[in-house]
């Protein structure tokens, strides 16, 4: 996974339009696919013919689907957090397992503002995913701490209370591009 940077709401919205036209290639490309049900997965699992949604790069199918909603919640976040917190000055997207070491998902310009992780699941009780991420962000020093998950259980934008703990916020983010 890339770092990206985004200082503006145009940025965002560049972003969002990418990982748009990504979704549009995949989409034609699936397709074309004129092949048995199991050759039909086994290209979804194991041939290019997708793209990463932000660089210009092939993916199988099944990659661009996880790195897809990935970096849709962080880059959804970091939309909504540019709107709450103009003073950090835009924010450093690092989303997913590659991200470096004691480097959260979203993280302002300037340092200790905002800390954010992100995921998207089907539900965000599934693999722990959420109550990790809370208790990443427990002892964490920015001033405000965030947890920003798409779900279909949660198809609103909407920040959700009763799963917060120890200060740190959390919201579902709704899907649409």
């Amino acid at each position: 996974m890339s770092i990206i940077t985004l200082h503006s709401p145009s940025d965002v919205h560049d972003a969002l339009q990418s990982i748009r036209q990504s979704a549009i290639r995949a989409q034609k490309a699936l397709a074309a696919l004129p092949r048995s049900p199991l050759e039909a997965m086994e290209a979804l699992k194991f041939e290019p013919m997708g793209s990463h949604p932000l660089e210009d790069r092939p993916l199988n199918i099944i990659e661009q689907v996880n790195q897809t909603f990935t970096y849709l919640a962080a880059v959804k976040a970091a939309g909504l957090l540019m709107q709450w917190h103009p003073e950090a000055e835009g924010f450093r997207l690092a989303p997913g397992a590659h991200a470096p070491k004691g480097t959260l998902d979203v993280e302002s310009l300037v340092p200790g503002i905002v800390g954010a992780e992100t995921f998207a699941a089907v539900r965000p009780e599934n693999n722990r995913k959420l109550a990790n991420d809370l208790a990443k962000l427990v002892n964490r020093a920015e001033h405000h701490r965030y947890v920003f998950f798409i779900s279909p259980v949660f198809p609103r934008t909407e920040r959700l209370p009763g799963k917060e703990r120890d200060g740190v916020k959390v919201y579902s983010i709704a899907l649409g591009v």
